[in-house]
């Protein structure tokens, strides 16, 4: 009968789920997400206890079978949260731990394909959230910006804006995974607030944004409407660079603030 071990749906409990495959030397098992799995008749299910000790000995082991860049390449597919990514990457694991070879570019490979097109579509989605987060700077002095990637990027992109907004505190914040980055000058903390888009209609942007900012805002707007060449427009080109899907994140998509 097939094993189904169900964690608790972070990478350090993934890692945990490794350890126990074979730990308990599992030959036929499933990795799942607690809140995805549904019990069938043909498998056993057993709940994964998260142990960051056991999931250090798997990633100390990984750094010693795959390739830095096989490695990174792991945790980026993880973060995609695409359905059964978790069993790829045990079949990748399975192969680096038990291989002497890298096998990271082994593309014959359906599993490995698969997980290389995977970190593809993860990097866009994290080059597309440095490229279009928008701040605006709240009262209490804080550069505050929401977003909702396909794909759990946030991790990924925290360094690039530690690094370009090293002088200035900031949150970036992911409404759909209901959890941000914080960045108080000195380093990086994960946070989990109560936050909803009504904070940017007009009738509750002064309670949150300074007056500069809703004026900074407001001109922006202004600039881009009026630069805009409706005889130039090429929209096809348009789309290909700045996805419908992003035009909620930016200020000149939106000509007046919502009422």
């Amino acid at each position: 009968m097939k094993t189904t071990l169900v964690y608790d749906g972070t990478f350090e409990g993934f890692l945990s789920a490794v350890f126990q495959t074979y730990e308990e030397k599992h030959t036929n098992v499933s990795i799942e997400k607690k809140e995805l799995a549904a019990a069938t008749f043909f498998s056993e299910y057993s709940c994964v206890i998260t142990d960051s000790e056991k999931a250090n000995r798997v990633w100390k082991g990984l750094a010693q079978q795959c390739t830095a860049e096989g490695k990174n390449n792991i945790y980026k597919a993880f973060l995609s949260e695409i359905v059964g990514i978790e069993n790829s990457l045990l079949h990748f694991i399975k192969r680096s731990l038990s291989e002497k070879r890298h096998i990271d570019k082994d593309f014959a490979d359906s599993e490995i394909l698969k997980i290389a097109k995977t970190v593809k579509m993860v990097q866009r989605e994290k080059h597309r959230m440095d490229a279009f987060v928008r701040f605006r700077l709240t009262k209490d002095g804080l550069y505050f910006a929401t977003v909702t990637p396909d794909f759990n990027v946030l991790p990924l992109n925290a360094r690039h804006f530690k690094n370009r907004y090293a002088d200035q505190k900031w949150l970036i914040y992911d409404l759909k995974r209901k959890y941000g980055i914080y960045y108080d000058l000195k380093e990086i903390k994960y946070v989990t607030l109560q936050v909803s888009e009504e904070i940017y209609k007009a009738s509750q942007a002064t309670y949150y944004f300074t007056e500069d900012e809703q004026a900074f805002q407001e001109l922006w707007q202004n600039y881009f409407t009026s630069t805009n060449i409706a005889s130039r427009k090429n929209m096809k080109l348009h789309l290909q660079h700045v996805p419908k899907r992003y035009w909620k994140y930016l200020s000149e998509k939106t000509p007046k603030l919502k009422n």
